[in-house]
């Protein structure tokens, strides 16, 4: 017991750069950006649906009936706002709680209209971890202002969130496998018939009532072999998602070929999950600080190209 005690120690509270956490609170926050601005309109419209239609879920269970289109309004706007500090680093001790709160609300608000979409669940779990973690130690206007950037060291208070982070996303599709094989079908899911069937239905309620359903579908319904392949390594990635965690190359290797299979998921059924096609939900299983020194020797190589541009364009002495 004492070993395992040990071993988890080790494996929660182990040592990481604060580069990696800052690096991850910019490139999701920067996505969480874009993902609810293009949306503004889309919530704006969801907002002022009709009041019966109303039915609050999560955080939104506290409201007894919908906000003014106004207030909503105005509740998006600080939601985008207080965005933009977490993705800065500006204050982040009050704005990263904040904004994690603010978008764990918004979509609660968002599902309470219509279907609920668990694929945003992770994305938000993420950015509360990050809210509350020291994700603005370096790369921050704080780390700038307070000039910790160059001081600041690996430790476990930035390491914890990282593992934290790839705890949450495999404990994810670890549930997602449970679901499967505790549904009608049960483990007969890996002989690939549901799954084939599951695809056919969607194709057929994308004709009949969307905007029609990939060709792919149809190229590959009758390959019941590929499907079972499908099927048995779809259960054996969410199933074992949680035993990719004891090693860093196995929990590399394992969300490497979830990412597959959302790409996968997307050009036969055309669902897309954002969050995870863009490899978002599997950065904090990557040591993403490595690439720094690659974007700081294009910068240079830039700036020396846009200097010898310049150069060349500036008139000689005397000359008009």
């Amino acid at each position: 017991m004492t070993s395992l005690i040990r071993r988890f120690d080790g494996f929660l509270f182990g040592e990481l750069p604060p580069q990696r956490l800052a690096l991850l609170r910019i490139l999701i926050g920067s996505f969480v950006l874009f993902y609810v601005g293009s949306r503004y309109q889309m919530l704006t419209a969801v907002a002022q649906s009709d009041p019966q239609t109303f039915a609050p879920v999560g955080l939104a269970a506290v409201l007894a009936a919908p906000l003014e289109p106004l207030v909503f309004q105005g509740l998006l706007v600080v939601t985008l706002a207080a965005n933009a500090a977490f993705v800065l680093g500006l204050l982040h001790r009050v704005t990263g709680p904040l904004f994690g709160i603010l978008l764990l609300f918004l979509l609660c608000y968002r599902n309470s209209w219509s279907m609920i979409y668990h694929s945003d669940n992770v994305m938000v779990m993420h950015v509360l971890i990050l809210g509350l973690a020291p994700s603005a130690a370096v790369f921050s206007v704080d780390a700038w202002r307070n000039k910790t950037s160059l001081i600041a060291q690996p430790g476990w208070q930035f390491g914890w969130p990282v593992r934290l982070m790839c705890a949450v996303t495999a404990l994810t599709y670890f549930l997602a496998g449970v679901a499967k094989v505790a549904g009608e079908s049960g483990w007969a899911w890996a002989q690939g018939e549901s799954l084939r069937s599951q695809i056919a239905v969607d194709a057929l309620r994308k004709d009949l009532l969307g905007s029609g359903a990939p060709e792919l579908v149809y190229v590959l319904h009758d390959q019941l072999l590929l499907f079972t392949l499908i099927g048995a390594g779809s259960l054996i990635l969410e199933l074992g998602a949680p035993f990719a965690l004891v090693r860093t190359r196995a929990s590399q290797i394992w969300a490497a070929g979830a990412f597959l299979m959302h790409w996968g998921i997307y050009f036969i059924m055309d669902i897309l999950f954002r969050y995870q096609l863009a490899g978002l939900i599997f950065l904090p299983f990557f040591p993403v600080e490595r690439l720094i020194p690659f974007g700081s020797a294009a910068a240079r190589r830039l700036r020396a190209a846009l200097g010898r541009r310049v150069h060349r364009g500036t008139p000689a002495e005397g000359h008009p």
